[in-house]
């Protein structure tokens, strides 16, 4: 169904947060204790530049506590979504929402394809002024950011299960996909990739490996450097990934298909393979820090629907605690925090099948 013709808009239900395909449509939830106001934007295609679709949450009907959820009839899996939050800017007192950036769901499963990110545009200040974090950005960022895409938990896995192998006989290999793969030299099909990873199986079971731990593998922004090589002043990326944007998310970029949710279903597929070839699958993953940065960084998700909840702030709620070294610290403490890191890892082991983390 198009979604222009998508009429039916339901409140449905608060739980659980996230996406999930109901019936002949989707159930959206989004915590925001601190918003006023709420914008459910639909896509057709992940290319759209704008929504097909615009949904704005009456709260006395589409909110339940802190918990702002609509049924819409007619989407399916492929569809893609992002939100606008209103509420106060005041970084003074913890709060930095802005309805002029469009948003990441923090549950996003995955997210478009090779974002063209636009980190001055993701701002919620103006990048030039003179008052720094204090001012407020208007400049609409829709077209810069890439979106988060409905997936389908479909998947033939195959009678796969857990090999609960004993750590006494546990050899681990840490590798990171993209660069166990890249090289011509590594001698598979789809370099770069989760599919390449599979490729290398028969060089694990060489070496006697009975578990890979991958480096980061959840969505990041490479390009979220502004620095240069100092000799050649090629720009330079972030490789490693410890950066996350979206933590329910793998990596578009490690996918060799193209389409939206591609890399979903070539996650599963590699985690599948190996654990055929009795190779359990470990990730590195890392939540004490998101790729938001400090009060003069973007606001890509977290910051923009509750800033003052997700992170640990100052006295003076302007400023982040930095005791990652990266910028910001998330707030674990916090209840809605320590849920969302719970129902991560769940994720990653129950639909995911991943064997354990770092």
């Amino acid at each position: 169904m198009a979604l222009e013709l998508a009429r039916k808009v339901l409140p449905g239900h608060p739980l659980p947060l996230g996406v999930h395909l109901r019936g002949n449509g989707a159930q959206f939830n989004l915590f925001s204790r601190n918003a006023t106001g709420v914008t459910l934007l639909l896509f057709e295609q992940a290319c759209d530049k704008s929504p097909s679709l615009s949904i704005e949450l009456d709260p006395a009907r589409f909110r339940t506590g802190d918990i702002w959820h609509v049924w819409v009839e007619g989407i399916t899996a492929g569809h893609c979504y992002a939100y606008r939050v209103t509420g106060p800017y005041r970084p003074r007192q913890g709060h930095r929402f802005n309805r002029h950036k469009l948003l990441l769901d923090p549950q996003t499963k995955a997210i478009t394809r090779r974002p063209a990110w636009d980190f001055n545009r993701t701002k919620g200040c103006e990048a030039s002024s003179l008052m720094a974090d204090l001012s407020f950005s208007t400049d609409d960022n829709g077209d810069a950011v890439p979106r988060s895409v409905i997936v389908s938990d479909n998947f033939d896995w195959q009678d796969d299960a857990p090999l609960r192998r004993p750590w006494s006989e546990t050899i681990i290999y840490e590798t990171h996909v993209r660069g166990l793969t890249i090289h011509p030299s590594s001698g598979v099909a789809h370099p770069g990739t989760f599919r390449g990873v599979v490729d290398k199986i028969p060089y694990f079971k060489e070496l006697g490996v009975t578990a890979v731990e991958l480096l980061p593998v959840q969505e990041f922004n490479e390009e979220e450097l502004d620095t240069s090589n100092p000799v050649t002043g090629q720009p330079l990326t972030n490789y490693w990934g410890y950066s996350t944007i979206a933590f329910f998310a793998p990596k578009a970029r490690y996918a060799s298909g193209t389409h939206a949710g591609a890399q979903v279903a070539e996650f599963k597929a590699m985690v599948r393979e190996l654990h055929k070839a009795g190779i359990e699958v470990i990730l590195d993953i890392v939540f004490n820090h998101t790729a938001e940065g400090n009060e003069c960084g973007p606001t890509l998700s977290f910051r923009g629907l509750d800033n003052s909840i997700y992170y640990l702030l100052e006295q003076n709620k302007r400023f982040y605690k930095n005791y990652s070294g990266c910028g910001n610290t998330v707030n674990c403490n916090h209840p809605v925090v320590r849920q969302f890191i719970g129902d991560c890892l769940r994720y990653w082991v129950l639909e995911m099948h991943v064997d354990g983390f770092r």
